[in-house]
């Protein structure tokens, strides 16, 4: 089926439903507009002129988890130059709303802050066609950890020496497969797979560039589940006990193996930088450890991703790849070509996650989603704000817990949040920093179809992720 599209004009007022009227007093508004929805193969949605509107700041909602050019304009959230209603009219909820330019900015920021490293986007945390062209258009490379991302980097036309393949248990299959296509490097995690990667270059009959996994043992301060860089998880080897020098050293024995670097990456959501120059300089002395016992040059350092951001509006602020570049550039030497791995930090303030509210109870507002595309508060606790977004109210505000319609108590997005007291259904519920490790870590639970992406940018609107049917269900059952 065609993705909908949504068409402006200037000379007629909404039709379509009650809760996509505007949000003004009759005779207000500069312009009047008319959402219809067709579903044609048509260019994708262009917005209109709008009224000048002022940035939300001082509606405690612009904050640091929200996309830079969100806005507050006719008494409803405006995305992308989009109100959320016409979003929501057209392209149903839930739905998650992405703009484009703050994902492009927020890239620049990184290249900006490391001019002379290597960004690879972390795609585990969103990956589509559509945002792997983005990356090759700004000269970002590509991280990614299975065949499934694999196989989306090459929809998406990024050149292979621009991908970088890591994950703890590559399956010979996918390894077979990367180093067939001529995957620019491969992050070996155990010995098992020095001998698997030779293999399939002895086979392809070239020399493949890989990175070693080291375990630099910082115990970064963070969720347990995201911490990766201690003696404890299940990625790469220890710097410690030896391990690493091993692998090290049977990379080197190998001739279809070619050692380009040496990897680390100590977990996500983390604010200490102090952490990460901990582990840039235990990092760098076993490189130059390396270097000195084989007699060779690796200068190559890959220190993964990590940097937090912040879920909720108050916090304090969330430190920056300028920022970090400062820690970073203290202790790497200027002959170690350095390479970074964000994700989260460049998609997660990018997006925002829109829901329609079907049922009041108490404390209990209901959406039309839930923890099958939001799994995170219900696997880590994780903490979110939330906005009535489609209207604007005088009611005193009440406290609600926002949950989901699945079939299981801790189906909760927003526990505890003030919203107005006259929330009702109907009303549209904005959930902000829902870019990351939402859609790529939604599920079918209770048999519910995913939710689509939309990307917002120059007065377009237009899905690169569709909406899941019952029948792309249906279609998986023998």
């Amino acid at each position: 089926m065609a993705s909908p599209v949504l068409t402006r004009s200037q000379t007629h007022s909404f039709t379509d439903s009650e809760s996509a009227r505007p949000r003004c007093p009759a005779g207000s508004c500069s312009t009047e507009v008319r959402l219809s929805i067709h579903f044609l193969d048509a260019p994708p949605v262009r917005a209109g002129s709008k009224p000048s509107v002022g940035v939300m700041g001082s509606n405690k909602v612009m904050d640091q988890v929200w996309p830079l050019r969100a806005q507050w304009a006719d008494g409803e959230l405006r995305l992308g130059g989009f109100d959320v209603t016409q979003l929501a009219a057209t392209f149903g909820t839930p739905v998650y709303v992405l703009d484009e330019d703050d994902f492009r900015a927020r890239c620049a920021a990184w290249t900006t802050a490391f001019p002379d490293a290597d960004v690879h986007y972390g795609g585990k945390a969103f990956l589509a066609p559509a945002v792997v062209g983005w990356l090759r258009e700004l000269g970002l490379s590509l991280d990614v950890c299975s065949g499934g991302e694999l196989a989306v980097a090459q929809r998406g036309g990024m050149p292979p020496e621009r991908v970088v393949f890591h994950g703890n248990n590559k399956s010979v299959a996918e390894i077979e497969r990367a180093v067939g296509w001529g995957i620019g490097c491969l992050v070996l995690d155990s010995f098992d797979e020095v001998e698997r990667v030779a293999r399939a270059a002895r086979g392809c009959g070239i020399r493949q560039a890989v990175m070693v996994r080291v375990k630099p043992g910082v115990d970064a301060a963070t969720h347990a589940a995201w911490a990766t860089g201690g003696e404890g998880t299940k990625f790469g080897l220890s710097m410690a006990s030896g391990e690493a020098a091993e692998a090290v050293r049977r990379v080197l024995a190998e001739p279809s193996l070619e050692l380009v670097g040496l990897h680390s990456h100590i977990g996500s959501q983390i604010f200490d930088l102090g952490s990460f120059g901990t582990a840039a300089e235990r990092m760098v002395a076993f490189l130059r450890a390396v270097e000195h016992e084989h007699g060779v040059a690796i200068g190559r350092l890959d220190l993964g991703g990590g940097l937090g951001v912040h879920y909720l509006p108050g916090e304090k602020e969330a430190p920056t790849p300028a920022q970090l570049a400062e820690v970073l550039r203290a202790v790497v030497p200027e002959d170690v070509q350095l390479a970074l791995e964000p994700g989260r930090s460049i998609v997660a303030p990018t997006t925002v996650a829109l829901y329609q509210v079907g049922t009041v109870k108490g404390r209990y507002l209901s959406v039309d989603g839930g923890m099958s595309d939001n799994p995170r508060p219900a696997t880590y606790g994780s903490a979110y704000t939330a906005v009535l977004a489609s209207r604007t109210s005088d009611a005193l505000p009440a406290d609600f817990t926002v949950v989901g319609k699945h079939c299981e108590t801790g189906d909760i997005l927003v526990d505890g949040i003030d919203l107005p007291g006259d929330v009702r259904p109907g009303d549209l519920i904005a959930i902000p920093c829902s870019g990351a490790y939402q859609r790529s870590a939604a599920s079918n639970y209770n048999q519910v179809p995913r939710p689509p992406v939309v990307s917002v940018r120059d007065g377009v609107a237009r899905e690169i992720v569709r909406r899941e049917t019952e029948e792309d269900l249906l279609r998986l059952f023998v």
